[in-house]
């Protein structure tokens, strides 16, 4: 099915104008459930219900409410709201170019395509190719749906991909969190972790080697269901034992990567001790004359 256009804008790039169309890069696929009544199986439906009129309100009776102060509220109406978002909405207006690397990828939030609409072809393909041969991407500002959002224009696949940002105050502190400072690493375990990575390290990036493994097994759960099948729960996955001496799970690590059998601690590779050979019994004297005369007389 041909992709299907969410928008149309323009690129200001000094005075190029270069007129372009958004398309959605990626959507979730994770499994959707339905809320049913678990008396006769319908579909419920969810209503909107005012606590202080004790009544449910039908959407055309709801206006949008920003909270000043704790259930204190301004009303907006649409066409407010509407009349904020100015000739902005139609125009992403490039303020800088910047190396990639440079961004932090925490504070990117969703991919869209971007081609060219009608009449943009030769300015986007300018775009897009001077971008690329000076590695450099574009930021801008862009309103989108009623809200403005910082975006990230980038050259990649041979066309222009648009990520939508994270405003600075929307992300959060990182350093009030605890990262494991004041631990001392014993000596090798640093080497040794690097060279884990070393050996799980890959030159680029596959996603076709990932799935959704959960997602499938309730697809696969949910087709048996459709078809009356006897479902039968499998067993919980054995956790992992809680890594005590981590020098000891980095070697064994890198063991089970190489194919060879996890080292020993050093207490088992202890040769044991010897162990003395069992006492011989004494040898029994040769009968005498006497004795042999007495056995065959016996005979």
């Amino acid at each position: 099915m041909a992709p299907h256009s969410l928008g149309s804008g323009t690129i200001s790039f000094g005075l190029v104008a270069i007129p372009v169309k958004l398309y959605t890069a990626a959507s979730s696929g994770g499994v959707s459930f339905n809320l049913l009544h678990a008396k006769c199986g319908s579909r419920i439906k969810q209503q909107t219900f005012c606590p202080a009129c004790n009544e449910v309100v039908e959407r055309n009776a709801l206006v949008k409410g920003y909270e000043f102060q704790k259930d204190q509220y301004v009303r907006f109406t649409d066409e407010e709201l509407k009349s904020l978002e100015g000739e902005a909405s139609k125009v992403i207006d490039i303020a800088e170019f910047v190396p990639l690397a440079s961004v932090d990828p925490i504070y990117f939030e969703k991919t869209y395509y971007l081609g060219p609409d009608k009449g943009g072809e030769k300015p986007y393909r300018l775009l897009a190719d001077a971008m690329a041969k000076s590695d450099k991407v574009a930021l801008a500002t862009f309103v989108m749906r009623g809200k403005e959002s910082l975006v990230l224009v980038r050259p990649a696949q041979d066309g222009l991909m648009l990520h939508t940002m994270y405003f600075a105050d929307e992300v959060r502190d990182f350093g009030e969190i605890e990262k494991g400072k004041s631990v001392n690493l014993r000596e090798g375990e640093l080497a040794l972790a690097e060279r884990l990575i070393g050996e799980l390290s890959h030159d680029a990036f596959k996603p076709e080697q990932y799935e959704d493994q959960y997602r499938s097994r309730v697809l696969d759960l949910a087709s048996s269901k459709v078809e009356g099948k006897e479902i039968t729960a499998a067993a919980p996955e054995a956790q992992r034992a809680q890594v005590i001496d981590l020098m000891d799970a980095l070697k064994q690590s890198l063991a089970k990567k190489a194919g060879a059998a996890p080292a020993q601690p050093a207490e088992k590779l202890a040769t044991p001790a010897t162990k003395k050979p069992p006492a011989k019994a004494p040898r029994r004297a040769a009968p005498s004359a006497s004795d042999r005369k007495a056995q065959a007389g016996r005979k």
